[in-house]
């Protein structure tokens, strides 16, 4: 089985380091960004195949950057999380594209705490 690449983009060091840990022992390769800009550089950089992606972050607001990270990366599972759910504005929706393909990428909306059986439930 290959490995999963997980990429986790949240300032939150300790919850970081937490998910690298368990997610290592699910054999997958974890990279970690504590800034959206070098979390969206590590996006393009290593097309991961799960993003961790929180709203609040030191240098920007995460999830209007949903978009650009489905864009770049058909098929990718991104799990927008924050500890205060914003608003109802959808961001894993892209209103250019109404195109119902198989392989488009999946996203949803996850609020903090996340237990360990959510995360489970996200790798497979």
């Amino acid at each position: 089985m290959d490995k999963k690449k997980v990429l986790i983009i949240d300032d939150e060091v300790d919850f970081c380091l937490l998910m690298q840990f368990y997610l290592s022992k699910k054999n997958c390769d974890v990279s970690i960004s504590h800034t959206l800009r070098d979390g969206l550089g590590l996006v393009q950089d290593n097309t991961p195949d799960i993003v961790f992606l929180d709203n609040n972050l030191p240098d920007g607001l995460g999830w209007p950057a949903a978009k650009n990270i489905l864009a770049a990366v058909p098929g990718v599972n991104l799990f927008l999380i924050s500890a205060n759910k914003p608003g109802n504005r959808n961001y894993c929706e892209d209103d250019d594209n109404d195109d119902d393909e198989s392989g488009i990428s999946k996203c949803q909306i996850i609020e903090k705490p996340i237990s360990i059986s959510q995360i489970d439930n996200f790798l497979k």
